[in-house]
């Protein structure tokens, strides 16, 4: 039991981290899957790695409650119909992902979730993370969210769509986006942590509702595992977002470049001689 709970532990702080951090989270879960198996289905592991996520989400709804909640205590009615337009933004922009989404969600499960997939993806999306520091440097970013225009939001939702790919990462994919429209570097991570919200919670429905239509039940350990899992996402975010948003202002997106290519490196290199 021990080590089942310690399991469910590493794959919440794993989410919690990878989540946030333009570093793909789904692809660090599948590849801490071939290394840690958790004791579940096939099923309820798919149903594991999506509804962890609500954790994360949650995590986003505390740390901008204020920000987001436009019947906040002292909003007037300036301010309260700001939050609306941006609620308005989010949902625009979450409409690519919800279409092309339920299309081809069972297509990419069967057939992109793999360790190759995952590696090529990184090592891809580092190199234009990489590149995209050195267009920054020529191109400076001054928009902020609220002057977002209707049209960037849609165009950002577009760039997520890159994510449904196993290891491009959804925060990756929207913060590229967002800086490439002219958003400026914590605009742009705030609002895929934004946008992140209704996306994962519509990814979190769509594979629960499969799950139960399938005759899908979890076990008494496979819910504690899930439990635990998600409640570490959500205390492991509250610290990740925080670090992310402090770390953008001052810092480039390089790093995180020189990661993904050296993991996808690895990941490639313990593939092919296994």
């Amino acid at each position: 039991m021990f080590f089942v709970l310690l399991s469910a532990i590493l794959f919440g702080v794993l989410e919690g981290v990878t989540e946030w951090l333009p570093i793909s989270s789904t692809g660090h879960l599948i590849l801490l899957d071939q290394v840690l198996t958790l004791p579940v289905s096939p099923a309820a592991f798919e149903l594991f790695e999506v509804v962890i996520q609500l954790g994360a989400i949650l995590a986003v709804a505390v740390l901008y409650r204020k920000r987001l909640n436009p019947f906040g205590k002292g909003k007037d009615r300036g301010e309260r119909r700001a939050v609306f337009t941006l609620w308005g933004k989010i949902l625009l922009a979450t409409l690519p992902s919800v279409v092309l989404g339920l299309l081809l969600d069972d297509w990419i499960s069967e057939r992109l979730h793999t360790p190759v997939i995952v590696a090529a993806a990184l090592i891809f999306y580092g190199i234009l993370f990489l590149l995209i520091e050195k267009w920054r440097k020529r191109h400076p970013s001054a928009i902020q969210i609220e002057e977002m225009s209707a049209k960037t939001a849609l165009l950002i939702g577009c760039f997520q769509l890159l994510s449904l790919v196993p290891g491009t990462s959804r925060s990756g994919a929207t913060v590229l986006g967002g800086i490439l429209l002219g958003l400026t570097a914590t605009a742009a991570a705030e609002f895929s942590f934004f946008l992140g919200m209704p996306t994962m919670l519509g990814a979190g429905l769509l594979k629960g509702g499969k799950f139960l239509l399938a005759g899908g039940s979890l076990s008494a350990i496979e819910w504690l595992i899930l439990g635990v899992g998600t409640v570490t996402a959500f205390l492991v975010s509250l610290v990740v977002i925080r670090f992310l948003t402090q770390f953008v202002r001052r810092h480039s997106f390089a790093p995180f470049g020189i990661y993904r290519m050296l993991l996808g490196a690895a990941v490639l290199i313990a593939y092919f001689t296994a």
